[in-house]
């Protein structure tokens, strides 16, 4: 009980998903309103904002009333005031970073992927146990309102037996010639640690295995389906990494129920869905589908029988079949919700239950995906070690 103060060093906060998701919806509420714990340990945290472009980190810094900002991280690092280190650069600076930051003995709570090979993802876990640290992986789309309801559902035992996952995720991200491309270009430059299947697999491996179970086997193919593109200042470059990704996962429950997964990743794509990404689950009780907020099901009691006529329109309304799953509770921000788990487990000196561990199969996911695309096969998945 009683009050611990924690210092966040947050590196590569000038990014859009870093800036609005971490410092804005996450660490700023909680420097105001602090986290109270079930023991009654109340944790206070204050930023430090670090970033390569000191006027856009000082802009930043004085508008949100942060007292101390960097350019230095190894000042920073140096620094024993500084409890965790929080990293959202560029995936090609990530892994240096961080581990820097582990043997200067921080904790640390970090985008991903962690590293751009398999081989470093896990070498990480390595510097991780020999500082004895704590480490964290942003998994967020699992605390997002629309996969907890469908992880409700596989929890509740809603489905039967799990035969199949189909995801859907993407839309189109104007190339940068007429209209301005809303992703920065990095992503579409292999040399700067871009691609869409070293990003969306990293998320897809997590997702399955936290409402599913483990992957064991992967097919893909990874395209670039937009060879050029243009840059924040309007000059044109050749897109070397790629903008799409169509993968086939071999799943494992922890039942041990065979699952297929299916997942198309595409920024070259226009969305005729409810949502930018969603996911469907059938099973032999039941089916649902998830977005980021909503979940629809459609119970076996429920399910129509349609039948296939090629010579007659099809007159079901097939979406009006379906019934939105409840929240039955107040669900809060995915992110703030897992820096809150992730402080907590700081303060009480237990292991983060996403790991890098965890982000390491991430990693070996996406290499393996672009091993398969290379190579056209089926590639299966071996447990790591580290």
């Amino acid at each position: 009980m009683g009050t611990k103060k924690l210092t966040i060093a947050m590196n590569g906060i000038t990014g859009r998903m870093a800036y609005r998701q971490h410092l804005v919806r996450s660490i700023l509420p909680l420097r105001e309103e602090g986290l109270e714990l079930p023991d009654g340990t109340r944790i206070e945290v204050e930023p430090i904002l670090v970033g390569r472009r000191p006027d856009a980190v000082a802009e930043i810094a004085e508008r949100h009333g942060v007292e101390r900002w960097e350019t230095d991280l190894d000042k920073v690092l140096a620094d024993d005031g500084v409890d965790i280190y929080f990293d959202a650069q560029l995936t090609n600076l990530r892994r240096a970073a961080l581990t820097k930051a582990m043997e200067a003995g921080k904790h640390i709570f970090t985008e991903k992927p962690t590293a751009e090979t398999l081989e470093e993802a896990v070498e990480l876990e390595r510097v991780r146990a020999r500082a004895g640290v704590n480490a964290g992986v942003v998994h967020d789309k699992l605390y997002l309102p629309g996969l907890v309801k469908l992880r409700r559902l596989v929890e509740e035992g809603f489905f039967g037996r799990i035969l199949s996952l189909r995801g859907e995720f993407g839309y189109w991200v104007f190339e940068g010639d007429h209209q301005p491309a809303q992703r920065p270009s990095w992503n579409y430059r292999k040399e700067d640690g871009g691609g869409m299947t070293i990003d969306m697999f990293c998320h897809w491996n997590y997702v399955m295995e936290g409402i599913i179970g483990r992957v064991e086997a992967v097919t893909a193919k990874a395209v670039t389906h937009i060879p050029t593109r243009w840059d924040e200042q309007g000059r044109a470059y050749d897109a070397t990494a790629h903008d799409a990704a169509y993968g086939i996962f071999e799943l494992r429950t922890p039942d041990g129920d065979p699952v297929i997964g299916q997942i198309n990743s595409s920024w070259a794509v226009r969305v005729f869905r409810d949502e930018l990404v969603e996911f469907q689950v059938d099973g032999t009780h039941g089916s649902a589908v998830a977005g980021l907020f909503n979940c629809r099901a459609q119970q076996r009691g429920h399910t129509p029988k349609p039948v296939w006529n090629p010579d007659l329109p099809t007159t079901e309304k097939f979406r009006d079949q379906w019934m939105d799953v409840p929240a039955n509770a107040e669900l809060p921000n995915g992110f703030r919700a897992q820096w809150e788990e992730f402080l907590a487990d700081v303060v009480n000196d237990r292991p983060h239950r996403f790991d890098l561990m965890s982000a390491a199969r991430g990693v070996q996911l996406a290499e393996l995906g672009l091993k398969s695309s290379a190579e056209g096969r089926r590639i299966a998945i071996e447990d790591l070690q580290a």
